[in-house]
């Protein structure tokens, strides 16, 4: 199977660094800086070969260009967004395949976050790396895109396999989960899934990776019923100060 590691970023970003230990092949996700990805993958002794980008916010690529300096990695990052990424060596759309070692990734499109962000889906390897559209029970500000394509977003995934691990890049689930609560009080899988999350934070640990199954069952966003819903949501929890 596939290793994934998580390296805190920033002040609360996880850069992700997947190693296939039959292939000996290694990948970063969204290196919003190089220093800590390449010191934990000499730590390890891996070389890194690739970098993914779901996006092109500075926090997700920032390290792109060290890394691949470092490494002589190949970058591959989503088409619509080439213009704002300029180290991407392939530009991936909806329905291509990347690869690490025989572990085939689908390109997912779920835009909203940014006009052109997307995600990639391991399906033999049961993982997804997913950027800022989905976090643990919650989902990405709407800068560049719409209610209907998050609420379409949300769908597509809540779709995949529920036991498929979900790869965020940031430690949002303590405010995301008081939220869910403020939507859903009397849901006891929430509460039961924010007294794990309040523990963990309590000892400096962290909440993410998180399931689908658990998206299904705590995530308001990912259980909103229409695509109003969903946006009253959204803009609800951008002023929320609970």
């Amino acid at each position: 199977m596939i290793e994934v590691v998580r390296i805190p970023a920033f002040d609360d970003n996880y850069l992700w660094l997947a190693h296939d230990d039959a292939s000996g092949e290694t990948i970063v996700v969204d290196p919003g800086q190089a220093e800590p990805v390449l010191t934990e993958a000499e730590r390890r002794g891996w070389h890194i070969d690739q970098i993914w980008n779901t996006h092109w916010h500075g926090d997700h690529i920032g390290g792109n260009a060290a890394i691949k300096a470092a490494t002589g990695c190949t970058i591959t990052g989503p088409a619509a967004e080439a213009p704002k990424i300029s180290t991407l060596d392939r530009q991936v759309r909806e329905g291509d395949l990347v690869r690490i070692g025989a572990f085939e990734a689908q390109v997912l499109e779920v835009p909203a976050h940014t006009a052109g962000h997307i995600a990639y889906y391991l399906p033999e390897a049961g993982i997804a790396f997913v950027g800022d559209t989905l976090f643990a029970m919650g989902c990405g500000r709407l800068f560049e895109g719409t209610p209907e394509q998050m609420f379409a977003n949300m769908r597509r995934l809540a779709a995949l396999p529920p036991e498929t691990i979900v790869y965020c890049a940031h430690e949002y689930t303590q405010a995301n989960g008081r939220y869910a609560l403020h939507v859903e009080p009397d849901n006891q899988a929430l509460a039961a899934r924010m007294a794990e999350v309040d523990a963990l934070r309590a000892q400096g640990q962290p909440t993410v990776p998180t399931t689908i199954a658990l998206e299904r069952a705590t995530n308001p966003f990912m259980r909103a019923d229409s695509v109003d819903q969903l946006a009253q949501r959204r803009a609800e929890k951008d002023i929320f100060r609970g």
